[in-house]
Formats: structure tokens, sequence, C-alpha cells
């Protein structure tokens, strides 16, 4: 799965990491300053931000986007020289390139949250008579937004058409590793759907999967700063009262619970997502057969079949219940967690509209981002029951057992799906 498309994927990755995590760190210890020595310092603090589009090709920005080409040089020359391999291009530098988008449009939000303060504050003073303003004024302040807006909506356009290609250069890689070995791997069962549908899948899940993560990552990274800055309007929270970095702390223990909460109410979803695409693949393939033998897909059998199927649906189904109530409970009461706890501060008259704008924007891309495995929990099932099938070729290319579910199926041993080996 990972070999075809990455140069030596555990070296790969682990350095991939490693090199992340020191490039990250050596920016905020010093890397950022080094923007100077070419004329692109960075801002000086305490001045005010810039708002609206000029702020992408101010000088900070500017210096950001040299680094992060300069890194991703580095790293993929390295393996390059170390190891090369045919799908470089696309794992790594197109790879780099995602993440870039992905940063930038974390870096447009963030623009647009700092749009929100003045603007909402500006939008109340007119409702409250206190701010003598024009219409051309307003529109200005207005289509600040929509540069924004605009900016981030082409970017994501621009993202969505790369990664379609990204995913698909993926499938195309591991479609030729796979089919090249063809011989050893035929015998399995489903083998056909493992190649042509499986690879397809598993490159999808694990490209959405991978870039929520790292727009979740980032994103935490980009508003937990703007997060601590505004929480000077915060003077206390609900039930607990003052406590040191509030709505950290309030984001953090409201993120952990509903995570947990999900996870343990989805703990049996993988084993059944996987059993449901041994049964379909079981009544697929008797019919296939069907095709070409007349003695084949008899209605008694497919019958039997298809009972499987309707079985392991519907015990799907029942699961899915209280996974649901879990997951869709605490997202609804996640909509109105930020207003519950500003309401000390409502009550306090201590924020403006404007920073209340800003507030509930930032705790909500915090809480959004530290809520990646409550969000993709279902994605990740999916991911668990595809890893699984394609996990089985991999075994048998290197020689090793088969995964323990494959091997029971082989054996006409699972009992508890229903499922019984079909003779070719």
């Amino acid at each position: 799965m990972f070999v075809s498309f990455f140069p030596t994927p555990r070296l790969f990755f682990l350095s991939a990491a490693v090199w992340s995590l020191a490039a990250i760190l050596f920016w905020f210890f010093g890397g950022e300053q080094l923007g100077a020595l070419v004329g692109l310092p960075p801002a000086v603090a305490g001045t005010p931000p810039i708002i609206g589009i000029s702020v992408f090709w101010s000088a900070p920005f500017l210096w950001f986007y040299i680094y992060f080409f300069l890194a991703v040089a580095a790293f993929y020359g390295f393996w390059r020289w170390y190891s090369p391999h045919p799908w470089q291009h696309w794992s790594i530098l197109m790879t780099a390139v995602i993440l870039f988008l992905i940063y930038f449009n974390v870096q447009v939000s963030v623009a647009v949250n700092t749009w929100y303060g003045p603007f909402y504050d500006y939008i109340q003073g007119l409702m409250s008579g206190t701010i003598q303003s024009t219409a051309g004024e307003f529109y200005a302040g207005l289509a600040s937004f929509a540069w924004l807006a605009l900016v981030g909506m082409n970017v994501q356009v621009v993202n969505n058409f790369l990664v379609q290609h990204w995913i698909f250069r993926w499938r195309t890689a591991m479609n030729h590793y796979f089919v090249s070995h063809w011989s050893k791997l035929r015998h399995i069962e489903g083998a056909s759907q493992r190649i042509q549908e499986d690879t397809m899948r598993f490159s999808q899940i694990m490209e959405d999967l991978g870039s929520s993560f790292v727009e979740s990552l980032m994103t935490l990274i980009a508003f937990l700063p703007v997060l601590i800055a505004l929480q000077a309007h915060i003077s206390e929270l609900p039930i607990v009262g003052e406590i040191p970095q509030p709505l950290v702390i309030a984001a953090l223990a409201w993120c952990l619970f509903g995570t947990i909460s999900v996870m343990v109410a989805g703990l049996k979803l993988p084993g059944l997502q996987f059993r449901n695409q041994r049964v379909e693949a079981a009544y697929r393939k008797e019919l296939v057969y069907g095709e070409d033998h007349a003695d084949r897909a008899q209605p008694a059998t497919t019958a039997e079949l298809f009972n499987n199927v309707r079985r392991n649906y519907f015990r799907l189904y029942f699961h899915y219940i209280y996974f649901n109530v879990v997951r869709y409970t605490y997202l609804q009461a996640d909509n109105i967690f930020s207003m519950l706890i500003l309401g000390p501060s409502f009550v306090a008259h201590k924020i403006t509209f404007g920073a209340f704008s800003q507030i509930s924007n930032a705790f909500g891309r915090v809480t959004g981002s530290l809520q990646f495995l409550l969000n993709s929990w279902s994605t990740i099932v999916e991911l668990q029951s595809v890893h699984k099938r394609l996990r089985a070729f991999e075994a048998t290319l290197e020689g090793a057992p088969l995964p323990d579910i494959d091997e029971r199926f082989m054996k006409g041993k699972e009992s508890d799906a229903g499922v019984k080996p079909i003779e070719a």
C-alpha cells in the first residue's frame, strides 16, 4: 500500500515527521527572525495587525514562503539521493504543495478572524449611534472580507484539483504494484475487488484523513495563540469560576470528553464493517460465477449468501444507533458550548460584539481541530476495514501468514458472520 508510492515507507514517514518538527521548532526559535537578513523582518510585537488581503504579501509571509520552499527542497533532495523512487515527484513534491495550500487556507481563516474584531465593533458603533460613517466606508469594510473569501475559495478549488490527481496517482502506483504480482495474489478471496476498488478507497480515505489531520494541526497552531490573546476578555467560567487560561482549558476538556465518548461508542464498528465487505464479496463472487456456470448461483445458495448480507447489515445498523446518538448529541451541544462559557463575561459587560465574534470563531476553530478523531471516526472505521483487506496482499507478497480474519475465512471458520468459503 505504501511501498508502491513512497520510498522506504517506514523510514520516510519517520524522517518526514522529524524533519517537519525540526523545521517548525527552528522557525519559532529563531528561523522567523532570519528573514531580517534578506529584508523580510517579522512583525514587531505590539503593532496593529494587517487587516485584509495585503497580509499575504507582507514581509513575514514572504519570508515564510521562502523558508517552506527551502525546507521542502532539502527533504526532497535527500530522498532523491538516498532512495530514488519513480513516484517521488508526487509523493514528496506534490504532497508539499498540497500541505502548503492547506496552510494558506488556514491563514485565510486567521485573517478573516482578525477582520471580525474591528468590523463588528464598527457595526456595533453604527447600531448604537456612537460612530458616524459613510456608505463607502461600510462597503470598503465588506470588500476587505470579500477579497479574503475570494482568494480562500479559489485556493481551495486549486487544492481540490491537485488532491484528486494525487489520489489517482497513488491508486495507479498500488494498482501497478499489485497487478505485477497477480499470480501470487489471485487465490485470495475477492482479489479482483481488492485491486480494483479497495486501492481506490484506501488512497481516497488516506488523503482525506491525512489532509484533515494536517489541517486540524495547522488550525490548532494558528488559532491557539489567537484564543490565548482573546481570553483577556473572559472574567470566569461557569461553575469552576476564575482559572488560568480559561478558554484553552475549556476547549481541551470539552474535546477530550467528546472524543472519548465517541471512541467508546464506536468500538465494534471496524470489525462489522470488515465483515460487511466479506459477505458482500462472497455474494458478488457467487453471482459472477453464475454468469459462466449454470450450476452456480442457485437460488438456495444465493438466498443463504444474501441472508448473510442482511444479517450483518442489521447488526451494523443496530450498533450505529447508539454511536450516532452519542455523536450527534455531542455535536448539537457543541453548537452552544462557546455561548455557555461566555455567559459570565456577557453578564459582566466585558465583551463587545467584535470581541465576541472573534472569540466564537477562534474557539470553534480550536475545538474543531481538537475534535479530529470525533469527526473522522466513521472514516477511520472504513479505513481499518479496507486496510485489513489489502494487508492480506502484503502478507502474501512478504511470505508472512495471512491476517487472522483471512485465515479464518479461508478455513471456513467465520461462523459469527455466517460466511462460507467458496470453491472456484
